[in-house]
């Protein structure tokens, strides 16, 4: 098992994260990485790399330019304005509202590029972003040399944004620009699986009319669970992606019996589609003893979910989403680690 990872996520250290109407110490920081980074390599997967830079070019074909861009230049804008806290969205072109303009007052553009209010943007930010997708094509590159295991410890996470929103701490979806780049390699059909507790509404988003990417999301009941809008069982593609699309929400308190029939479902319906490989959006918030989310898996059973991801016999890429508050999300992604490579 090869895993990238990369010094530079520290540059991505925010202050500030609206919760329950205060300003609050983000619950997405840089000590994740190390309680999963220490765990990682006492379980024995110490062949660590940091990872090799790729540019912008396959973002490009997943993600709007002026997005990416708006991404660069944010932080500098923000500054500029003479704004002392860091950037948070606090105006949204909400339904009637859109017009497809984008506000020239940086004020106004956050809220135009995001999906969501709690995540602000913060100096070092589009830095880290930019590694944790280099971190995520790198784990690709080794996929397309013919290996069947990478893990890339992506920090911040993807699985939230959008071709050209962010939220939910995602900034660039590694998974889709992963995908696309097995799909540049040759790949015909690729599975992204996202087996976070929250709905991968950003990858959703990117997937929904393609038909060379199936993807399938088990999370949380989206009436209950942000980020809310996106995640039921009828949004299942258009176009090209008609059938493409499978989602799994389930209620508080899902225990493991009822999470793994799930993913059982979701892995037969990859095997039937074909896919060349799977790249798992891997957020072990579905632990029963992390702070925002309301899953009861136990530290067990991640070993069986590497297994059962595994069993379908072809390459898998696992990125790092979510997990959060307790230090065993590093040994719950160790284990997923373990089941794969049994």
């Amino acid at each position: 098992m090869r895993v990238y990872y990369s010094e530079k996520h520290k540059l991505r250290d925010a202050k500030t994260e609206l919760h329950g109407g205060l300003l609050v110490k983000p619950f997405e920081g840089p000590f994740r990485v190390k309680w999963i980074l220490e765990a990682v390599q006492n379980a024995g997967f110490t062949d660590v790399q940091a990872p090799a830079e790729h540019g912008l070019e396959t973002a490009l074909k997943v993600h709007d330019a002026g997005y990416l861009e708006f991404l660069r230049t944010c932080w500098d804008r923000w500054e500029a304005h003479g704004f002392e806290g860091e950037a948070i969205p606090t105006s949204f072109p909400c339904r009637r509202s859109q017009t497809g303009r984008v506000p020239k007052h940086i004020d106004g553009a956050v809220g135009y590029y995001t999906n969501s209010a709690e995540t602000s943007i913060s100096k070092g930010t589009y830095e880290a972003a930019i590694a944790s997708m280099d971190v995520a094509l790198s784990g690709a590159d080794w996929l397309n040399e013919g290996h069947r295991f990478a893990f890339s410890l992506c920090r911040p996470p993807g699985h939230h944004a959008g071709r050209d929103l962010f939220g939910g701490y995602c900034f660039i979806n590694n998974a889709a620009v992963a995908a696309q780049r097995l799909i540049d390699h040759g790949a015909k059909k690729v599975a992204i699986l996202d087996v976070d507790f929250h709905h991968g509404n950003g990858t959703q988003d990117i997937t929904y009319r393609r038909g060379d990417i199936f993807f399938a999301s088990l999370h949380g009941e989206p009436e209950n669970a942000f980020p809310y809008f996106l995640g039921y069982a009828d949004e299942t593609g258009e176009g090209d992606g008609e059938g493409l699309n499978a989602n799994y929400p389930m209620p508080s308190g899902t225990p493991w019996d009822v999470w793994s029939a799930a993913l059982e479902d979701s892995l037969k319906r990859i095997k039937t589609y074909g896919a060349e490989a799977i790249i798992v959006s891997l957020g072990v918030d579905t632990f029963e003893q992390d702070p925002i989310s309301f899953f009861k898996l136990k530290s067990p059973d991640y070993i069986r979910m590497g297994e059962m991801i595994a069993a379908n016999g072809v390459p898998v890429l696992t990125l790092m989403e979510g997990g959060y508050g307790v230090p065993e999300i590093g040994l719950n992604v160790a284990n997923v680690l373990k089941g794969l490579e049994a």
